[in-house]
């Protein structure tokens, strides 16, 4: 996605207009009501961009000169939620959002407007929006369109045609305004350009430097949010890349940022933001919170560098993690796992371990993180320039599997006797020094697994207290 290109020379074939099996026959029908009450009825932003692209639209919005309580009185069952005038209305089991046109009216907050005023005009709707390839509407003014009335037509007051033929993201008239307005517009450019493989417009990327500083602004559940969306995409380093060059990694991701510059002996010519792009990149797509992970795993590397050496960077860097994911308002779970991914990523292993070791290493990882830290560590090694499977990991995978599919005890649950178990047998009370017996007897079973029957345990929990009593009886 480099930002220099005019992009005209490698261009999109496009049609030259909207045809009527690029919009799908229920977005027509609320069209045509909409028309039959007297009203405009526009396809408009996104959905357009996706039809004329030739991909399937997410959603399907639809604007119109009719104001929110006018769609209401059209269609009885739609929803007004909200005070920028977009109506949800359910159709075919969907939900299609209208908007009144519109202009917005003084940003105060650098994310949304203070104000709105209701229009009749589709084109001042879309003097409002952000880049001109969103900027396009499809549709007529009045009547029942092109099946006898007002023809459907495009419109296209900012040349967002012409852009997604060129494959060019270009904010509509001023970046710096646009900019000023809706701090997110930033990060949502440099995503849509990624998703979309365009260009930015220079001086629109010009534009996201200078004002890359209003991203603090942005709550961190919004920037998380569009971070979640790059992350999903094919080969998100193009737009992660493209956070730093702009500014915004520095202003909403400082921990990443440090990272730009800092050599190691990985890649030649390739700094640990590069290794880190690399490994993101290296993690299959449908795994986003391991790729959340990769993004991560090396960010205590900077403050712990030292003579070449960057020593327990992973225990550092899960510390950091932890605090950048509060920031984002990740989901408890997902910040758990990606947590503590960082924390185990510098696992060594070697052909010598035993399988008491092997499973050890499985106890200690937990059967539920293996695989997301195995993924991690395989797109570890490609970033640094080595085959996925190096440092013996395809051996590690096998063994893992074998154990696993060996039934063998691994912690608690498939221990032959139970708390309950011990307290009636040994007269004990519930509490912690019962559960550190328990683990004991844990650890026995995975050095010793025709330990596990119950009778055995019973009598090896005794011997255990005789030797080491910790765990006080009732």
């Amino acid at each position: 996605m480099a930002t220099g290109r005019a992009g005209s020379e490698e261009g999109l074939r496009l049609p030259d207009r909207v045809t009527d099996s690029q919009i799908p026959a229920a977005v027509q029908e609320l069209m045509a009501t909409l028309r039959a009450a007297g009203h405009a009825a526009y396809v408009v932003g996104g959905s357009l961009r996706d039809a004329l692209l030739e991909r399937e639209p997410a959603d399907w919005d639809l604007a119109t000169d009719a104001r929110p309580d006018e769609l209401l009185a059209i269609f009885p069952n739609a929803l007004y939620e909200n005070r920028f005038g977009t109506v949800t209305v359910r159709h075919l089991d969907r939900d299609y959002q209208i908007t009144t046109f519109r202009s917005d009216i003084d940003y105060t907050d650098h994310r949304r407007p203070a104000r709105i005023q209701f229009g009749d005009s589709i084109k001042v709707d879309l003097t409002r929006r952000d880049f001109t390839v969103n900027a396009m509407a499809w549709g007529s003014d009045a009547g029942p369109g092109a099946r006898g009335g007002v023809p459907e037509e495009l419109v296209d007051p900012h040349g967002g045609f012409l852009d997604l033929r060129g494959r060019l993201l270009r904010a509509v008239g001023d970046p710096d305004a646009r900019f000023r307005e809706d701090a997110l517009r930033m990060l949502r450019a440099i995503r849509l350009a990624a998703a979309l493989d365009f260009e930015i417009e220079p001086s629109t990327f010009a534009g996201i430097r200078r004002s890359s500083g209003l991203a603090a602004h942005l709550s961190g559940e919004r920037v998380g949010a569009e971070l979640d969306k790059l992350l999903a995409l094919p080969n998100p380093s193009s737009g992660l890349r493209h956070l730093g060059t702009s500014g915004l990694l520095a202003v909403l991701f400082p921990e990443l940022a440090t990272e730009r510059g800092v050599t190691q002996n990985k890649v030649p010519g390739e700094d640990l933001w590069d290794h880190t792009l690399r490994a993101v990149d290296a993690v299959p797509v449908e795994r986003t919170r391991v790729r959340l992970a990769a993004l991560l795993h090396d960010v205590g590397k900077p403050p712990t560098a030292a003579d070449g050496h960057f020593y327990q960077h992973e225990v550092v860097g899960a510390e950091m993690a932890e605090d950048i994911l509060r920031r984002l308002r990740t989901p408890r779970e997902t910040a758990d796992r990606v947590v503590r991914l960082v924390r185990l990523h510098m696992f060594q292993y070697e052909a010598g371990w035993t399988n008491t070791a092997v499973r050890r290493f499985i106890r200690k990882v937990s059967a539920a993180t293996l695989d997301d830290l195995l993924t991690l560590r395989a797109a570890d090694n490609v970033g640094s320039g080595l085959p996925p499977d190096a440092g013996g990991l395809a051996e590690l995978r096998a063994r893992v599997a074998a154990e696993l599919q060996a039934d063998v005890v691994l912690d608690r649950s498939r221990l032959a006797v139970r708390g309950d178990d011990l307290i009636a047998e040994l007269g004990l009370r519930p509490g912690p020094e019962l559960g550190r017996l328990i683990d004991a007897l844990v650890e026995r079973v995975i050095a010793e697994p025709a330990l596990n029957e119950r009778p055995r345990l019973v009598e090896l929990a005794r011997e255990l207290l005789a030797t080491e009593p910790g765990a006080t009886r009732r």
